[in-house]
Formats: structure tokens, C-alpha cells, sequence
């Protein structure tokens, strides 16, 4: 088993930043990437970036290029995501989730197998 926890989360004004956290336990060395994702209600999962657990290779969606990083912090067994020129639109609530497969990074949030309780991320106008 894995355990993943957000946070980080908060209440900003467009064009601010925040930086998001997730730690993970357990059976960390089952972890071959973890990724970050983003929901609103009545709307899908949407998938924000993601990074491979070890090698830092990273993959984002298009539309966070930019503005958003996603890193790793190997000491603590956390990934960052820092988010930069906030938006209204990046108001949601933002989940990490881990993928156990070794296989190549995905935006699919079905190949993830843990997940945690999610962090909102209010972007005000």
C-alpha cells in the first residue's frame, strides 16, 4: 500500500503562485511516477503533470506548460507543484495520485492506483 497527502492548497488572487505538496509513504519504492490532477464539480478529472519517481522525467498537459512545474524532493518523498500566474480557471480541487505500473508517464488518472484526499486551490478575480 501507498499513502499519498496533499497540501498546500489556499486561497489566492490571479497572477499569484502557490505550492502544492504531496508526501508519500508506505511501499514508496512500488512507485514508479506520481501525478497531479485537478477536478471542479460536474466536470471530469483533468491531468495536470506528472513525474517518473525516479529520473525526474516530467510530462505536462499543455494547457499548464509555463506556469506550472512539477518536482521532486528525494529527501522527503514528496512532489511539488509549483503553480505560477494563477488563473480563475485553476480554481479546483487538486489530487495526487501514484502509478505502480513502470511503464511510460500517462495523463490517464485510471492507471493510477492511490490517491490522495485532494487540496482546493481557490484562484480569485
Amino acid at each position: 500500500q501507498v499513502q499519498v497527502v496533499e497540501s498546500g492548497g489556499g486561497l489566492v488572487q490571479a497572477g499569484g503562485s502557490l505550492r502544492l505538496s504531496c508526501a508519500a509513504s508506505g511501499r514508496t519504492f512500488s512507485i514508479d511516477a506520481m501525478g497531479w490532477f485537478r477536478q471542479v464539480p460536474g466536470k471530469e478529472r483533468e491531468f495536470v503533470a506528472t513525474i517518473k519517481w525516479s529520473g525526474g522525467m516530467t510530462y505536462y498537459a499543455d494547457s499548464m506548460k509555463g506556469r506550472f512545474t512539477i518536482s521532486r524532493d528525494y529527501a522527503k518523498n514528496t512532489v511539488i507543484l509549483q503553480m505560477n500566474s494563477l488563473k480563475p480557471e485553476d480554481t479546483a480541487v487538486y489530487y495526487c495520485a501514484a502509478d505502480t505500473r513502470f511503464g511510460p508517464l500517462t495523463n490517464n488518472p485510471s492507471f493510477y492506483d492511490y490517491w490522495g484526499q485532494g487540496t482546493q486551490v481557490t484562484v480569485s478575480s
